[in-house]
Formats: C-alpha cells, structure tokens, sequence
C-alpha cells in the first residue's frame, strides 16, 4: 500500500469496525459508545484549532453548548423540525465562532486561552439569567416524538448509534481531507512557526480564523447532534467543564492526529466508567493515569504510535 493510500485504508478500517461493533455490542456498550462517538466529534472540533493550527482554547463549551441549543431552543419553544432545527443550530454555532474569531484573534498565547475562556463563561452565565427559557443547570428534555430525522426516530437505540456514526465519520473525513489539502499544510504551518508562514506571504490572520470557524460548527454539530440523539439540553454543557475536556480527550489520544480525538474520548470515557465500578474515588484512577501518560506518552496515545512507528499518520 503507497504512503498515501495507507491513512485511507486505516480511517475506513476504523469506520468498518465501529460499524460491525454495532451488531454486536450489547445494549449498555452499545449507548456508551454512541455517546463517544457523539463527543469524540466535539474532539474532533477542538483538535482543528489546538492540534493543527496551534490555537489553545479554553472556550470550546461555548460552541457545543451554541450546537445545543440552536437546536433545542426552538424546538422546545417555537415547535420546529429537527430537519430545520439541526442545520440551525450548526449554523448559529459558526456563525458565534465567527464573531468570537474575529475577537479572540487581536491577542495571542495566554491572552488568547483567557479571552477565549470568559467568551465561554459570558455564554454559560447568559443561559443561567434567562433561566426561564433555558431551565438553566436543570435543562430540559426534547420529547421523544420530536426527535425524529426525516421520518426515523432518533430515540431508537439502533437509529442513535447509526447517527452518531455518521456524524463522526463525516466529521473524521472532512477533518482528512482539510488536513491533506493546501490549507491544512499552511494550519500546521502556523502551528509550527507563525513568523515563518507569514513571511512566506500567507495571510495567518485569515487562516486562524478559518479555523476557528471550522472548529466552531463542527463543535457545533456535536452539541446539535447530543441533543438529537440523547434528548437533553442542559446549561452544564456550557460549563468550563466542558471546555477542558476536549482538551483532555485530544492530549490523551494525541493532538494533531485525526483519530487521537476518538481514542482519547473512549480512554476517557472507559476509565471514568469503569473506575467508578470500583471506587468511589475513580477520579483519583483517571489522574493517576493522566500522569502517567504524560510521562511515558507525552504525545498522546496515537501521538506516540506515529512518532516512533508510523510517521505517515495525519
């Protein structure tokens, strides 16, 4: 297999197993990693502007919660369609992502994290004041009868976990591709050396902000989707939270790797899972073995496989 056929035939592996693992998955599993692959999505996100570009964020719960509630928000007040809905709820996510973009852009390095971080905070204390439409930390749940997707109901277990492949495997592809492309070259130039790229003559400014915008709705997606599929619209996803989770999930599978996200969001997950069948303390198992990680796999997960086996990963 050439060099550039093999990251092809490894992404459709992946995508082939998930899609046999739900025939055979039994029920809990099954909606667990429907659940993963839902948030590795989110990952996936995030890792366009941390992994690729260099850009590190701490306001990334401002778009997944946008997501959310672009979609829920008029689906539980004004009664529309998901089909409306949904392409709704991305769209009002790029369209933040953008604004915030273009603001967060005039700073830099530590300035940048922090300005990002109270956009998000500004976001999860506005749907706290208006309470009354949001339900705030109590959130609200979509009716079952109205999460459904051109005629099939995404209540339906095996519906939810199809969908939810789907949307990671369109997520996975297009991150592919734009990593591949010219554009994608020139994000990781920035990453590696901002001064270099725009000495070369690219427009750096213009590239951030593509690639925030791109991170943005595919957050978004995420979060428009978690609603969907789960039926549940909360003010907890706009929490700091969950701006440091896509954080952790990419470091633990590996940042600037187009599947570490999904790694990283099931090591996650199962530990947590798995950890609190044993103790209640199962956040001192997941510490434990972040640091451990992070001193024997600083690159994450698949960011070791690629440095010391296989240097043709994206």
């Amino acid at each position: 297999m050439t060099g550039a056929a093999k990251p092809v035939g490894l992404h459709a592996l992946v995508l082939a197993i998930l899609l046999a693992l739900h025939f055979v998955l039994p029920d809990y599993h099954h909606g667990v990693l429907a659940r993963v692959l839902t948030l590795a999505t989110f990952a996936l996100g995030y890792n366009l502007m941390f992994g690729y570009t260099g850009l590190l964020s701490l306001g990334h719960a401002l778009f997944f919660a946008a997501g959310l509630y672009g979609l829920g928000m008029p689906m539980q007040h004004l009664g529309w369609s998901a089909e409306v809905a949904l392409p709704f709820g991305i769209a009002f996510a790029a369209l933040l992502a953008t604004g915030v973009g273009a603001l967060a852009l005039r700073t830099q390095g530590v300035a940048f994290m922090i300005v990002t971080l109270m956009f998000a905070q500004a976001g999860f204390l506005t749907l706290l004041y208006f309470n009354e439409f949001t339900r705030g930390d109590e959130g609200f749940v979509i009716a079952q009868e109205a999460r459904s997707l051109f005629g099939i109901s995404l209540a339906d277990a095996d519906a939810r976990y199809i969908a939810a492949l789907i949307l990671f495997a369109v997520a996975m592809i297009a991150t592919l591709i734009l990593v591949r492309s010219p554009a994608g070259r020139v994000l990781v130039a920035i990453r590696e050396n901002e001064e270099r790229a725009r000495m070369l003559g690219y427009d750096v400014a213009r590239y951030k902000l593509l690639a925030i915008v791109a991170s943005g709705a595919m957050c978004g997606a995420a979060g428009a989707a978690y609603g969907l599929l789960f039926g549940y619209v909360g003010a907890t996803f706009a929490s700091v939270q969950y701006s440091i989770l896509p954080l952790l999930w990419v470091l633990l599978g590996g940042a600037g790797t187009v599947l570490g996200p999904l790694i990283g969001t099931a090591f996650m997950t199962y530990l947590i899972d798995l950890g609190s069948g044993l103790t209640d303390a199962y956040m001192l198992l997941a510490g434990a073995a972040l640091v451990l990680l992070t001193l024997f796999a600083p690159a994450g997960l698949l960011g070791e496989v690629r440095k010391r086996w296989a240097g043709w990963l994206p």
